[in-house]
Formats: C-alpha cells, structure tokens, sequence
C-alpha cells in the first residue's frame, strides 16, 4: 500500500492530500501560505493531513511539490537583481522579446564571442572585459544568465563564461543553452534571465521545504511539478527553477482530469494571485508550441498551452475614475486582504480604519497597509528603499502613515517587486468575507475596508458604493466578468479553424457580448461556450457558479477542487525530453550539433544515429535521476528537405527523444 502526499503552495493557500494507491483521497488540509518562509505553511498543511488521515510521516512513500511561487513572481515582476553576459549579440537585440524590460535596469555585459549558425566561432570569447564584469558586480547579485550567439549549435562560449562566473563570484549561473535547444538568442537570453532571478527564490522554497519534511518525518525523495505537468526532481527543479513557471497550473489540470475523467473541458483554476484557463482535449492538456507565456513575457520553456491572468482572490481593486459611473478593476498585481492581516494584527488595522472611517473626506490610501517581509536580502536597493524599510522596521502600519512624499511610492513599488515588503488592501477575497461567503478571517475589518473604498467619488460626484455589501457585489460581479473574459479568450485562442484577430478582441466583441445575453429585438443573437468548464480553487465555489451562467456553460465543481493541485503533483509522471539538431553546411556534409560541440560525417544516417544515440542517453539518464522506475524511450525525427534541380537536398533535421516513467517509490 503506497501513500502519496501531494503539497501544492499558493499564493494565499498550502494545499496537502495523501492518495492511496493513486486511486483514493484519503485527507486534504489547507493551510495559510506564509510569504515569509513558505516551508512553515508547507509543514502545518502537512501535519493536518497527515493527522486528519491518521497515517504515520514515515508511511509516505512519495512527496511531490507544485508550485505557483515562480509564475506569481513574474507575473507581479518580483525576483532577485542578476546580471546579465550577452555573448556574440548587439545593443538593438536587448529590446527583442522584452528583453530590457525584464532586465529591469540590472548590469548587462555585451560581450564578443559567439558562433555562427553552423556552429564554428564568430570571435573570441573576451574573457578579460567578462572578469572585469564579474569582479565588479558579484556583490550586487544573486546570479548571472548567460546567453551567447548561436548557442544551441555549439555552446562553448556559454560553459566558458559560466565556469568563470562560478570561479569569480560563487553565484549560481543560468545559461541559455540549458534551458532550451531551439533558435532564437534573444528569447533563449530572456528565458535564462528570467530563471537566473528565480533561483534563489525556488531554491530557499525546495530546500526549506525538505528540511520541514524531514523534520515532520516524511523520508521520502521529493518531486517537484514541472511548468508541461510532469515530474522532476528537487535537484533539477533548483537547477533549472524557470521550468517550474506554470508549476501549479499544470499540476491543476492533471488534477482535474484526475477528479472528473472530463476529455474535453476548458480547465479555470483561480488563485489568491493568478487565474489559469487551459483547454483539455482527449484528456490531455496541450503543450504551447510558442513557450510558455506568463504575464507580460514569453519564454522558451515547454509547457502546457495556459492562459494566466493576473486575477484571484487576492487581486489588488483599482477604483477607476473615468467616465461618470466610476467602478472598479482588478489585478494583476495581488495584496493581502485585510481581513487576513486583521486577523494578524487586529488593533493595528481596526484603530486605522475607525480612524479613516472619521476623516470627513477619503484618502488616498484609506484602507492600505505595509509590512516588511523577514529574513530577505537586501543586495542592489537604493537609499530611498534602505530608509523605507527602516520606517516599516518589523511591524504592520496603515501606509499613509508611511509613505511621506510621493516621490517614495515609486520606492514602494521596488520593495514590493524585489519581494521586501508586502501592501495590504481590498480585495474580491474581503468581498466575499463582508457578504458572508467565506468565513476563514476577520470579516468586519473586510466590512470598514469597503465602507472606505466605496466613499471614493465618481465622475459624477457620487459615491462609489452607499454601504459595503453594495462594494463588495461590484467587487464580485468584476470579478466574474474578468473571468469570463479569461475562458473566451483561451476558446478563441483554441478554437480550430482559427477566427480572424486575435482573441482578447473577439473575446470582448459586441456582438458576442450580446449574444451571452441573448439579446432579443430585430436580430437574434445567441451565444455560449460549447464545452463545459471545471472550475478549480480554494474560492471556485464562491464565484464560478456566476461565471458558467455569464459564458452559458456547465460549470462543473468536483469535490476536492480546492486541492487539485496538489493532487495533480503525485498522479503525474516523469518526463524528459531531449532534442538536437543535424545541419548540412555543405552539400553531403552531416554536421551533429552535440554540448562538446559540432562533428561532421558524410553520411545522414550515421549523423542522425549519433544524434539520437546521444539524445537517448541523456534523456534516460534524466528521467532516472529525477527517480523513474520502469522508463520508456521513444524518438522522433523531423527530416526537413528542400526541392533543387529536381531533387530533394537535405536542409536540416531536428531529433525530439523522450524518456517517461512513474516514479519508482509510489509503485515499489
């Protein structure tokens, strides 16, 4: 008898479930999700369901982690400062792919070296103006991400320059050939600077998270989800922690197809942070052919085809000021609700209220607080920041208590994305506690915040709200519309043949907007998804019901919603993949493009044979390292050819191999 304990951390909620045999839930628990030390809400979870199912720690013969921690932060643009080596390229192709904009004003070295598409070098890679680098910024970073012309066709120059940077500076090195083997330098650079700023971040999780099972008892090997739903080690994951971004999400879909035996369903799992829209189709999700898209960024990493929207329970409300009417928009960014921090420091909040609630005119930031998050590094903030954090020291404080000028929002805004500190506000999460639809925290601190939010003047001159019951619903109803948009634009996305422009257009057409309302006069006009969609989350239940009616689907609430994912983590498999490529720079010359770089034949079967001998290794080494039992193996070959002289002439070849298997522990 196997125990499987799945563990799934959220942005407001820790996740456990123990599955028997990977047939049966025998306990799920929820637990806070605690920003500052993520392993203490891994452990409460799961100590409570580990009690809740009376099974011993050491019973547990497989543990496996998803997480949205990574997706979360790229989306709310949080991570540490890096440095970036771009090796081989010029200053035009720092503003491809949102390059610069990722970089956020961090040290970027452009470096001469690189090599040509056939893999043979451009220049010499100049390693005196990289030590140079090097020495100079090892103290303000937490890492470095390298990216060298036509890496993927011989990566040398990458191994080079990251043996230097672990000689020199002891940070951890992301490089670009690692991550992906597909062309195109400037996204390859993009992808490794994003996971360069997410290693330290991914690496305190796991690490901490397998000292607290320790600690509780649980002996078994820890998985971690992957970003397409398959399994990867804790080594791997901390090694390559990018590849983990829809983490949570894939883990989710995995789970609902686990939880309903749905083929076909569109698959909305909403968060305190994010909500994550999939199409589920002969009950397999989809990889993005593209790469992953998480907020504003599309990388290179394999996973499933999601759409991720800045949108949960924990979503920051805008008031919105134009036009008469006034209203309300939510996210991407999240806060914390403050009934949750309420709960925390109930006379703080509750003083700051009552006394806002006496001003005979609203503030600006009425109903907002701040606090630091301990234990963080401060490397690469400014004077501005050092004296914020100074001000907010160790405790929780109304923010306009805080922030003395203006200029220091800007300050605030850089402490919340390097992860120092954390802002309190109003949110769809105190919504549902002040019209009594959760419960879990303190709900009269909900009810002041909105009494607050919905004295804020419209267009008009009129009040937002006349009481909160009245905010909240706005809040709510928002809330579905948002969602709503969210399902239509991934079955646009989706939908086969494909329609003229692109989805978040349609989505929002006026034509289909009036068809969702069936409207009835000269013309009518009918519309409605046609699939059914399962909603997913800790909060589906309190507001998905609204939006199956508002896109006119079947909304299917499968008992255990709130913890498909950490359900999804322990009923996948292992999976690695592998590919490479065959050129030809000369007609009957076979060129392999392998790590130790480029080798020759005159023969394409043999070239092709190396290739896929190599790939194969490799693959099953990986899937064997991360704990597969029992691994399969299988390749493709895409031969492409071009038309010459009425003959077919070898252009190129690209070899996928895939190793998969389940876990050894949960079958032994």
């Amino acid at each position: 008898m196997a125990y499987l304990l799945g563990v799934d951390t959220g942005g407001t909620y820790t996740d456990a479930v123990l599955i028997r045999d990977e047939t049966v839930v025998v306990g799920a628990a929820k637990a806070l999700t605690t920003r500052a030390d993520l392993a203490i809400g891994v452990g409460n979870a799961v100590r409570s369901v580990l009690a809740q199912a009376g099974i011993e720690a050491a019973q547990v013969s497989l543990a496996s982690l998803s997480t949205t921690l990574a997706t979360n932060a790229l989306v709310e643009g949080q991570g540490g400062r890096i440095g970036l080596i771009y090796i081989g390229f010029k200053e035009r192709d720092l503003q491809t792919h949102g390059l610069a904009d990722a970089l956020k004003g961090d040290p970027c070295l452009l470096l001469d070296g690189g090599h040509n598409h056939d893999g043979s070098e451009a220049q010499p890679l100049d390693e005196p103006r990289l030590t140079t680098f090097l020495e100079t910024h090892r103290s303000e970073v937490s890492g470095f991400a390298i990216a060298s012309h036509f890496a993927t066709r011989n990566p040398t120059h990458e191994l080079r320059a990251a043996e230097l940077v672990t000689q020199i500076t002891g940070r951890p090195v992301s490089a670009s050939h690692q991550l992906s083997a597909k062309l195109n330098g400037p996204k390859r650079a993009l992808t490794a600077v994003l996971n360069a700023r997410l290693i330290g971040m991914i690496d305190r999780l796991i690490g901490r998270a397998q000292e607290i099972l320790v600690e509780i008892g649980v002996i078994a090997p820890l998985m971690v989800v992957r970003g397409d739903g398959a399994l990867i080690s804790a080594s791997q994951a901390r090694e390559r922690p990018i590849e983990t971004i829809l983490s949570g999400p894939a883990a989710s879909i995995v789970g609902a197809r686990w939880l309903t035996g749905a083929d076909h369903a569109l698959v909305s799992d909403i968060g305190g942070t994010t909500t994550d829209v999939a199409l589920l189709r002969d009950g397999r999700p989809t990889i993005d052919p593209a790469g992953a898209q998480v907020g504003i960024y599309r990388t290179m990493v394999e996973a499933v085809a999601m759409r991720t929207t800045g949108l949960g329970g924990d979503s920051e409300v805008h008031f919105r000021t134009e036009g008469l009417q006034g209203g309300v928009t939510l996210g991407p960014k999240r806060l914390l609700p403050v009934s949750l921090v309420a709960v925390d420091d109930p006379e703080v909040v509750h003083q700051a209220l009552d006394a806002q609630l006496r001003n005979a005119t609203p503030g600006e930031f009425d109903g907002r607080f701040v606090r630091a998050v301990p234990g963080q590094t401060h490397e690469g903030i400014g004077p501005r920041e050092i004296a914020l954090l100074d001000r907010i020291g160790d405790s929780l404080h109304p923010l306009d208590k805080i922030l003395r000028a203006r200029i220091e929002t800007g300050a605030l805004k850089r402490l919340v994305e390097r992860g120092l500190v954390q802002v309190a506000g109003v949110t769809p999460s105190d919504a549902s506690h002040a019209l009594g639809r959760l419960d879990a925290w303190d709900a009269m601190a909900s009810v002041k915040a909105l009494r607050l939010l919905g004295r804020r003047r419209t267009g008009a001159g009129e009040m937002l709200a006349p009481d909160p019951d009245k905010m909240a619903q706005i809040i709510i109803d928002q809330l579905t519309q948002q969602t709503a948009l969210a399902l239509l634009e991934t079955a646009f996305a989706e939908e086969t043949p494909a329609f003229d422009g692109s989805p978040d257009v349609l989505a929002r057409h006026i034509l289909l907007q009036r068809g969702l309302g069936h409207h009835r006069g000269l013309l009518k006009i009918d519309a409605a998804l046609n699939l059914p969609v399962i909603g997913l989350g800790a909060s589906a239940a309190a507001y998905y019901p609204a939006v199956g009616t508002a896109v006119g689907a079947k909304m299917i609430l499968p008992e255990h919603a709130g913890v498909a994912n950490a359900i999804g983590a322990v009923v996948g498999r292992v999976t690695m993949r592998e590919s490479g490529t065959v050129t030809s720079p000369a007609e009957g010359k076979f060129r392999v493009h392998l790590v130790g770089g480029p080798q020759d034949f005159s023969d394409q079967n043999s070239a092709l044979a190396l290739l896929e001998q190599a790939l194969r290794t490799k693959a099953h080494a990986d899937a064997a390292a991360a704990g597969a039992a029992d691994i399969q193996v299988t390749a493709q070959r895409d031969i492409r050819t071009a038309g010459v002289e009425n003959r077919e002439v070898f252009v190129e070849a690209i070899v996928t191999v895939e190793a998969t298997g389940r876990p050894r522990v949960a079958v032994g």
